[in-house]
């Protein structure tokens, strides 16, 4: 189902230029669709598939706007915003993610994000989003805006931040998430196209992190932050 717009907005690609956009996201399939989908609205000046190659690429282009992956390996989306950040201020970055988790969404919006979609946005409905950024905005998609706001209502006067969460890696947090769900190891493995073994050791990480003693105990606490 696509996204549905909070206003009229015109497409991306009007005016005197069209803006410039780099694709961050490690699926080489949804890069080329993405690319394929905006190319008339937008000028996609360059795409990485790691944290690494993101953070060169865009400090070498300067875009306009960044089309974010949330769950990359090597500290995800999260990394490339802390480290562009500061040398590159002014350029905007839209989280285009797969995941409606709270935590996901809190955590691109903490570390400068100016917007978060799902991958179920329609083009068009892309374009504009990109626009909006691009002119100093905020979007999300309906849903997801109701976690930003209930986070900043609950301790306006504090930063969005779970020390607890936060010390888990993007994998473990995928893992917990998958656990909380009541999916057995085999499945998780399966999920994440990982070994079973390596599901237990993120386990075992994430109990040791939490001081937790079983996958019930981490259940509740994942239901409690809302992770599920």
């Amino acid at each position: 189902m696509a996204e549905q717009s909070t206003r009229p907005v015109e497409p991306a690609g009007t005016g005197p230029e069209r803006l410039r956009v780099f694709l961050v996201d490690d699926h080489a399939m949804f890069r080329a669709g993405v690319r394929a989908e905006l190319g008339a609205h937008v000028e996609v000046v360059g795409e990485a598939s790691t944290v690494a190659e993101a953070v060169s690429r865009i400090a070498a282009t300067e875009p306009d706007v960044v089309l974010l992956d949330v769950h990359m390996p090597d500290g995800g989306g999260r990394a490339v915003l802390e480290a562009m950040r500061r040398s590159h201020p002014q350029v905007r970055f839209l989280a285009l993610s797969v995941s409606d988790a709270a935590e996901d969404v809190i955590g691109l919006i903490r570390a400068g994000a100016r917007g978060y979609v799902t991958k179920t946005i329609s083009p068009d409905e892309l374009a504009a989003a990109i626009r909006r950024v691009a002119d100093g905005d905020a979007v999300f998609s309906p849903r997801l805006a109701g976690f930003v706001l209930d986070a900043f209502a609950a301790r306006p006067d504090a930063p969005v931040a779970d020390p607890e969460l936060d010390q888990l890696t993007n994998r473990e947090r995928e893992v917990l998430r998958l656990l909380a769900r009541g999916y057995a190891y085999k499945e998780i493995a399966r999920e994440l196209y990982i070994s079973i073994k390596t599901v237990e050791t993120h386990v075992s990480n994430v109990l040791r992190k939490l001081q937790m003693s079983n996958r019930y105990e981490l259940s509740r606490w994942a239901a409690d932050r809302r992770l599920v």
